[in-house]
């Protein structure tokens, strides 16, 4: 058997200690933010001091795992059965200018599977933490998806990739198109955020393209120990390298699969 809880308490520390750099950081950038190659998308100091301190706490338990961080890329021997997803700052744009919606994000997979998850947001002091077969919890109380089973009484969430400018391959239809069948459509800037947010019940559904598996590994984890469901678009398996995902509370997922497949896309518009 495999000792989850162990996992679950490393990430933990190590997504604390992470958001204490995030804090230390926070507003005090300058000039110390660049662009990695599309326009918007940001790397800071902040990030690569967080994802520092994250890699020295996981190889210091665990120097035989692989790792897939996002400043960092593939680190260790990627044939092993456990690798570690990380995104040391997921919202780096939200935090450049002091937005509030950003968080560290930390997710094992076992054999591929998404078992263990950890999403700290330092600037709420949100902890959410879930293993397989363990619950999953917001500041150590247990947490579960909403109850909601109607589309038009949804609330959603979802966010644009960084292509959004180039490609008509983006969310901007569908966003519009439910936007009219639900109580409304939001968008955080944190995919992290945004699956957290589905698994504690504050929103009943998400869904988004173009995002790494750093971005939903843990709320991935996270939302199924919560009692959600995680699939593609379409309602098949969910792929975590396809870049899509559609991840609610269960009791609408049919339905918003359904609308995300009807959605003509944006270059048939006139």
């Amino acid at each position: 058997m495999i000792n989850l809880q162990i996992f679950l308490d490393v990430a933990t520390e190590a997504a604390l200690a992470a958001g204490a750099v995030l804090q230390g950081y926070l507003g005090k950038l300058e000039d110390a933010i660049t662009e990695k190659g599309r326009p918007g998308d940001l790397v800071t100091a902040a990030d690569k001091a967080s994802e520092a301190e994250i890699l020295s706490i996981l190889r210091r338990h665990f120097p035989e795992h692989s790792i897939l961080a996002e400043e960092s890329g593939k680190l260790g021997n990627q044939d092993n059965e456990y690798l570690w997803a990380i995104d040391p700052l997921d919202g780096t744009t939200n935090y450049a200018h002091q937005y509030p919606s950003f968080a560290v994000s930390i997710g094992l997979l076992v054999n591929a599977v998404p078992q263990v998850g950890v999403i700290y947001d330092p600037f709420h002091e949100e902890l959410f933490r879930a293993a397989s077969g363990l619950g999953a919890t917001c500041n150590r109380h247990y947490i579960k998806v909403s109850e909601i089973s109607q589309l038009s009484k949804s609330l959603l969430v979802t966010g644009f990739a960084y292509d959004r400018r180039e490609t008509c391959d983006n969310n901007y239809a569908e966003f519009c198109h439910l936007t009219h069948l639900t109580q409304g459509v939001r968008r955080s800037g944190s995919a992290a955020l945004d699956l957290a947010y589905v698994a504690c019940g504050r929103v009943d559904g998400y869904w988004e393209r173009g995002i790494s598996p750093w971005d939903v590994v843990a709320g991935v984890a996270l939302l199924r120990e919560a009692g959600g469901e995680v699939t593609a678009y379409d309602g098949t398996a969910f792929q975590i390298e396809s870049g899509r995902i559609l991840a609610t509370n269960g009791k609408i997922h049919d339905k918003l699969s359904r609308e995300l497949v009807r959605v003509r896309p944006l270059s048939s518009w006139k």
